[in-house]
């Protein structure tokens, strides 16, 4: 049988009296404090109802430390975290607040709170009754509470997105706006005002339309001194446009924003989970593709650029990350690689990786690791980088040929373009100076003399605008200096004969390999290889950028001689000029200018020819052909074998005799026989030496 609940001066026993009564206050946002007094009122006067229930003034203690903070987990709570600690600690005996979800939004939190409350014996009050955690009854109910507290925090959270994405899906609902955007007094979204404003975000978009890199644009600005404007959300200005250094996150949120493109974009940013860290739960955002965008509605207001340009900016950016399983290039970089990026696998259709080969780490190697990646397999294929380049640079080179002239002019035109650019740039920065100290000119006239306390301040930031625009007139005029407006006869000869000697410029010291990535992406879109597809060779097939295609063929390096590209051909060669009574360093060298190359993409040597001759049965050309040497030549001088048979000696004694120097001779070229010259006088004195020799031996044995 069920009892009627205990009275409430029963619950609150002498032992919770013996210890402290706390008031937990807290409102949602800044704007309930400021607005919503009498909620915060309401909190307060429950000082009054634990006065009422037996405990004295001074031990009623009330935390209000979480004013205008959230209680649904996702900020952080010191004055929750507080009220806890003091639980504990068994400080607490009892726990006021206005209501369930003054103390909590959240299931974890709460039950927390109650977990501790029924360990310690703490009594929970609102303004209505007490509750005893302890009590099966009264902890159902704190339950229930706290459930419903977080189902309420659900519904007003959704009435209030839903009637969020209503107006946005009408273009009203307002959004902070970047620093190249404002709103007019109508309400309606213009461009900054600010002529140095938009000149700025001007030449950002421009300078990626020819970079074609965030990072280059960041580092184009930094190396001209040239800041960006932003508007903080944060700090003693928020939504102020201040001007701050170049980098990397801030280049990319201009270049990520549809703002620019004229666009009223919402849903850009979804919230998927989160985590906890400090015992707070940090809910976490990621971005929501553009195809998936709640809201989209272009040329909605003024912009910078198009909504084409922009799509083809995100599709840049996007391809310039280095994720070559994804089908991306990747930015050019500084690597030795000219296909970097652009090359594809012929036998896959896969985009190929590089990796670095050589004892120092700086040869270049095209690698098809797609295999490997999906099943463990072997690679699909390597392809040595430097021959293919190298092919692929003079067709590169060949195709520019008639455009040399208008393209030299171009760049002169790209130029003059650029330093008026930047003229712009810094006459906009001298005239923004020399207005702010005009502006603290008279902030100091406006003062009264008399008010020295205000006088000094503003004369000390008179001064130090002073000191700033005299600082960027210095700058001018250095920059003027270095970079003349107007190139001289001189300079536009120049470069005119250097646009005419393209080749030159490509293979300069100061052209980077980053930069010949770029000229080669803009004329080529990419490189299909394919070293298996023809014995000894690359097959090559260039995408231009046109839409044109074309095919071609590297020699590549190989083993053996086996899989070499024309074996028959070099063999044939080879015959001949062996026939024609070369010797093999004559053949290598006329191998060499006939474009022949060896087995390891080499050019031949003396060694190389022996060997396929020795490999192929090709014996060595002597002056009669190939037959047997004769006992004398035709002119009278004698081989080896003659002269060994005049003498009565070996062949071998022969050859010592050359080399002391006792018979004279000759060859047409190493590796052809000797022809030794011998008169009468020296085959008899020759021939008595030796039969003396042999009777001195006879003897000695």
């Amino acid at each position: 049988m069920l009892r009627a609940t205990s009275s409430p001066d029963s619950q609150v026993t002498a032992e919770h009296r013996g210890k402290l009564a706390y008031i937990y206050v807290r409102q949602s946002s800044v704007n309930q404090v400021r607005h919503h007094q009498e909620s915060t009122e309401l909190q307060y006067r429950l000082i009054d109802r634990a006065v009422a229930l037996g405990w004295p003034h001074e031990r009623v203690h009330v935390i209000d430390e979480d004013l205008g903070k959230s209680g649904s987990g996702s900020v952080e709570r010191e004055g929750f975290k507080k009220l806890i600690a003091e639980i504990g600690l068994g400080n607490a005996g009892l726990v006021i607040s206005l209501d369930a979800s003054r103390l909590a939004r959240n299931n974890r939190d709460w039950h927390q709170l109650l977990d501790l409350c029924a360990l310690f014996g703490v009594i929970i009050a609102d303004g209505e009754r007490l509750y005893d955690p302890c009590a099966y009854h009264d902890r159902l109910l704190l339950g229930l509470s706290g459930i419903m507290s977080e189902a309420e925090l659900h519904q007003i959270r959704q009435r209030l997105h839903q009637g969020e994405r209503q107006k946005a899906a009408r273009g009203e609902l307002r959004f902070g706006l970047p620093a190249g955007l404002s709103h007019a007094l109508s309400g309606q979204i213009i461009l900054n005002p600010d002529e140095e404003v938009q000149a700025r975000l001007c030449l950002v978009f421009s300078k990626f339309r020819e970079l074609g890199s965030a990072r280059a644009v960041m580092r184009y600005l930094r190396k001209e001194d040239l800041p960006l404007p932003m508007r903080p959300l944060h700090g003693p200005a928020p939504h102020e446009v201040v001007w701050q250094e170049a980098t990397n996150p801030r280049v990319l949120s201009i270049l990520h924003n549809p703002g620019y493109a004229g666009a009223y974009v919402y849903g850009r940013r979804r919230q998927t989970g989160g985590r906890i860290r400090q015992d707070v739960y940090l809910p976490r955002t990621t971005k929501v593709p553009i195809e998936d965008w709640e809201v989209c509605l272009q040329a909605a207001h003024p912009g910078y650029i198009g909504w084409e340009e922009f799509m083809d900016n995100q599709r840049r950016l996007e391809n310039n990350i280095n994720h070559y399983e994804a089908g991306h290039t990747g930015a050019p970089r500084k690597g030795a690689a000219l296909l970097q990026g652009i090359a594809v696998c012929g036998r896959c259709g896969r985009r190929m990786s590089l990796r670095y080969s050589g004892p120092t780490g700086d040869y270049p190697v095209y690698t098809c690791r797609a295999d490997r990646g999906h099943d463990g397999g072997p690679l699909c294929q390597e392809v040595r980088a430097l021959p293919v380049d190298a092919r692929i640079e003079g067709i590169l080179l060949e195709a520019l040929t008639p455009d040399r002239i208008a393209i030299a002019i171009a760049a002169l035109g790209q130029i003059e373009e650029e330093a008026r650019q930047l003229e712009r740039q810094w006459g906009l920065r001298r005239e923004r100076a020399r207005y702010e100290a005009e502006r603290a000119r008279r902030q100091y006239d406006a003062v009264e003399p008399e008010n020295r306390l205000v006088a000094r301040s503003l004369e000390r930031g008179w001064e130090e605008k002073l000191r700033a625009a005299e600082a960027i007139e210095q700058d001018y005029e250095r920059w003027r200096s270095d970079e003349p407006l107007v190139l001289s006869e001189t300079d536009r000869d120049g470069l005119l004969a250097l646009g005419e000697d393209l080749p030159r410029i490509w293979r300069a010291s100061s052209t980077t390999a980053a930069e010949r990535k770029s000229i080669l992406r803009l004329i080529i879109c990419e490189v299909v290889l394919d070293q298996k597809r023809l014995r000894g060779q690359v097959w090559v097939k260039i995408l231009w950028q046109t839409g044109a295609t074309s095919e071609h063929s590297v020699q590549r390096r190989v083993h053996t001689y086996g899989d070499y590209i024309d074996i028959d051909k070099l063999r044939a060669r080879v015959t001949e000029l062996n026939t024609a009574g070369k010797m093999d360093k004559e053949i290598a060298s006329v191998l060499n200018a006939e474009g022949f190359l060896a087995a390891q993409n080499c050019d031949f040597k003396g060694d190389n020819v022996w060997l396929l001759r020795r490999r192929w049965g090709i014996p060595t050309v002597k002056i009669n052909g190939t037959n047997a040497n004769p006992a004398r030549w035709p002119d009278g001088t004698y081989s080896v074998q003659g002269a060994a048979a005049a003498l009565g000696i070996t062949p071998q004694v022969i050859f010592d005799y050359l080399a002391r120097g006792w018979l004279k001779g000759h060859q047409l070229a190493k590796g052809q026989p000797w022809q030794i010259d011998l008169t009468q006088d020296q085959i008899d004195l020759l021939r008595a030496r030796a039969q003396r020799y042999r009777r001195s031996r006879k003897k000695a044995s």
